[in-house]
């Protein structure tokens, strides 16, 4: 059932970016008496297709190749490499027919759509829901570093009071692009004294292989908040609001102590010292072959708050988050480029957006958040200089604006051949990279 809702997900949130992406350009097209020949959510490969209906002079329909979406318009070299066409004389109707300020209203309002529904979304999330958050001041127990945090030297307990010499106000900001673009520095109180901790360039490398968590999350007492029904720790005797003080003598009275020894015990019986209405209790528990007994720690005590919006005043947060999101992902291939952040590491593609993006759970302020993050990214890559993307056809035209004359359509075509060959390769990398991901993790 969590693949369904994985798939069912990732299927909705694309359609929704695809479909609104190329009804931009369908409306700029239109706008400027451009014919639109075909509308295609999702590709329509070899010919095969699901769904398909001719209204007036345009065909809608739905493609079985489910990698993006498209729109054919008369008269212009794209990846259907249609060139029949451009043999005849030119019509009125025809992209080719109109100034080139036109025709690049209509390659960029693709990218357009899909910033202003990012900014949209966004905007209404963040009136709707304010920003919730955990002040920093208010963590007692300091920070738990994961695989990620204790490479790069911090440790169970610190307190991190600034990010770069600002003052850290909030949590959430430590798990930032701040702190995870790298090269950033860290100031930390440890047993009354305060350190400096350098945060590599390529920390994105281990976050994208252990995940967010490893890095770091706030530091937990070992409190139980929920036992699973009829799990190991449930058949044990354990309840909610248990005190966890020891694993076989050994003291876990915070998770990240705990966490470790339970896992160390696959397929063994520990004793666990336990504090139940201020009696100290031994009960010996089965530990899994996963390394896990069945229980939820309780973050109950863990302080949070929400700052709320008016409509007006929501909309430059939600535009910030928007414009956030699109500076970080280019700060990421930046990073790519100059080989700082692996390939692999940094490129997903739907598998993984599916699998870990969306995720096994139907929670629509999630789907919408992933969906706007998503809309910032697929701007971000549309406005790639790569022939076949919009952003190549704008520097084409650009190019023609300067020289005052067009690029030859021979050309226009061999671009078309290059860009297409780029981006094939490239879906190939990424579905093989994320089926490859999918069966190692």
């Amino acid at each position: 059932m969590d693949v369904l809702v994985m798939i069912a997900q990732m299927l909705l949130g694309l359609s929704i970016l695809i479909v609104l992406h190329e009804l931009g350009h369908y409306l700029a097209a239109r706008a400027f008496g451009i014919k639109v020949e075909k509308f295609y959510l999702f590709f329509d490969a070899w010919g095969f297709k699901l769904f398909s209906i001719k209204y007036k002079d345009c065909e809608y329909g739905i493609g079985w190749l489910p990698l993006g979406g498209y729109v054919k318009i008369a008269g212009m070299i794209d990846e259907s490499m249609d060139t029949e066409a451009l043999e005849q004389p030119i019509q009125p109707w025809e992209f080719r027919a109109k100034p080139a300020w036109q025709r690049l209203i209509v390659m960029l309002a693709g990218v357009t759509v899909n910033v202003i529904l990012g900014i949209f979304i966004f905007w209404m999330l963040t009136f709707k829901y304010g920003e919730t958050y955990v002040p920093n001041d208010q963590l007692r127990y300091g920070i738990s570093p994961g695989i990620v945090g204790q490479q790069i030297g911090l440790q169970a307990g610190d307190k991190v009071v600034a990010i770069n010499g600002k003052p850290l106000e909030r949590f959430d900001d430590l798990r930032s692009s701040d702190v995870l673009m790298g090269n950033s520095t860290l100031t930390v109180m440890r047993n009354g004294e305060e350190k400096q901790v350098a945060v590599p360039a390529n920390i994105l490398n281990a976050v994208s292989d252990y995940g967010i968590d490893e890095f770091v999350t706030p530091r937990i007492k070992s409190k139980i908040g929920e036992v699973n029904k009829g799990g190991l720790a449930d058949k044990a005797g354990l309840k909610e609001g248990d005190e966890i003080l020891a694993v076989n003598g050994k003291e876990a009275i915070y998770s990240d102590q705990m966490k470790p020894l339970i896992s160390e015990s696959k397929n063994k019986e520990v004793t666990l010292s336990i504090l139940r209405n201020n009696e100290q209790l031994e009960i010996p528990v089965k530990v899994s072959n996963q390394g896990a007994i069945g229980l939820v720690f309780d973050i109950s005590g863990l302080v949070t708050e929400t700052q709320k919006f008016s409509l007006i005043a929501a909309l430059p947060e939600g535009a910030s988050k928007a414009w956030g999101s699109l500076t970080d992902n280019a700060k990421g291939l930046t990073k790519v480029v100059k080989g700082e952040v692996k390939a692999n590491k940094a490129f997903s593609g739907p598998v993984e957006i599916a699998r870990k993006l969306y995720g096994g759970t139907w929670d629509w302020i999630k789907f919408w958040s992933i969906t706007g993050l998503l809309s910032m990214a697929l701007a971000l890559m549309n406005l790639l200089p790569i022939p076949a993307l919009d952003g190549g056809h704008s520097v084409f035209l650009l190019i023609e604006m300067i020289k005052g004359k067009p690029l030859s359509d021979k050309f226009m075509e061999r671009a078309q051949i290059v860009g297409f060959v780029l981006l094939a390769t490239l879906m190939v990398f990424v579905l093989g990279n994320d089926i490859f991901k999918a069966f190692t993790k």
